[in-house]
């Protein structure tokens, strides 16, 4: 990043006068040290551009105060059906590092075709199968496989589990790295650091739901597998992968007929899409509505300031809605 500064012209200035006026020493004095010490404010070493909210949190919490990072997403947006503005492609080729997911922002995935920026695509974390259900969690599982290169199918929420959010992490970690050597070691550390507040968020969500008298979660859409996988839910959800996929009469029929047979206590609503739908199903079975946040962007709605807070608070809301104890 370049540095820019300036001179102060003296065009103005009377040749012929022997000494300033009286009380200007003072004030240019006063004016110098009242000026902003810029040379004092270290310049960020990389431009990165992340796709949407949880990819920002990577980039900003890897690279501190060596990154500048730019959001493509704006905060309360939805992530799926982001379309991007000419600025917003314009940033993407005059960045240093992009960060994104694959499969997951169709626009995204087009802007990026033949950019001669380097890339750092997590889709390589984003492995669960489509549909597929979840187990009880088993520690010997959280190696992912290699053959697993296929992501046409696959369910792209992978933040929602932290440990999946550890390994990404480092990826970006990596990528940093190879794009500006000299902050390695900066970049090594703050994943380092980012991954040892993961595990520990991780850890208190696995002491959370030792013990929980519903073991089926109701959400909004499609955006908890890997939660679910992590800790041992199983997911039913209204909406399909993406948001706008809203279930026809049929399907809202059955999961409205499933929460009102089963022994469901809480169906899930969101901060960034209606809850329209998912206050309906719970109102026909009578059961109470919380929100269970995706976390695909952030609002003034949102439960906390950043991705580990609200983790915190979808934590807390499941302990509560799923009768943990």
């Amino acid at each position: 990043m370049a540095a820019c500064g300036g001179e102060a012209a003296d065009d103005g200035a009377s040749t012929d006068a022997a000494a300033p006026a009286a009380g200007s020493s003072t004030a240019a004095t006063e004016a110098t040290q009242s000026a902003p010490a810029v040379a004092d404010v270290p310049a960020a070493s990389l431009s990165i551009v992340a796709a949407f909210y949880p990819l920002q949190f990577l980039a900003e919490q890897v690279g501190g105060d060596r990154a500048e990072v730019t959001g493509l997403t704006p905060p309360g947006a939805e992530a799926h059906d982001l379309e991007l503005s000419p600025q917003s492609l314009a940033g993407l080729t005059e960045s240093d590092l992009v960060v994104a997911l694959g499969g997951f922002q169709p626009a995204v995935d087009e802007a990026l075709v033949g950019i001669e920026v380097p890339v750092v695509d997590l889709a390589d974390i984003a492995d669960r199968e489509i549909g597929e259900e979840a187990e009880p969690h088993d520690d010997s599982d959280d190696d992912h496989s290699e053959d697993e290169d296929d992501h046409g199918d696959t369910d792209p929420h992978f933040w929602t589990d932290p440990t999946h959010m550890a390994e990404a992490a480092e990826m970006v970690a990596g990528a940093m790295a190879e794009a500006d050597p000299d902050g390695a070691d900066t970049y090594t550390a703050n994943s380092e650091a980012l991954v040892a507040e993961l595990t520990a968020l991780d850890e208190a969500a696995l002491a959370a739901f030792t013990s929980c008298e519903v073991d089926t979660l109701v959400t909004a859409h499609d955006a908890f597998g890997y939660f679910g996988d992590r800790y041992g839910f199983e997911i039913r959800s209204i909406n399909g992968i993406s948001p706008d996929q809203e279930p026809d009469a049929r399907a809202l029929a059955e999961i409205s007929d499933f929460v009102a047979d089963s022994d469901i206590r809480t169906v899930y609503t969101e901060t960034l899409v209606s809850a329209a739908i998912a206050e309906t199903v719970a109102a026909e079975a009578g059961v109470e509505t919380m929100v269970l946040d995706p976390i695909e962007g952030l609002t003034d709605e949102s439960a906390g300031q950043d991705y580990l807070e609200v983790m915190r608070a979808n934590i807390d809301a499941v302990r509560a809605g799923q009768v943990c104890t």
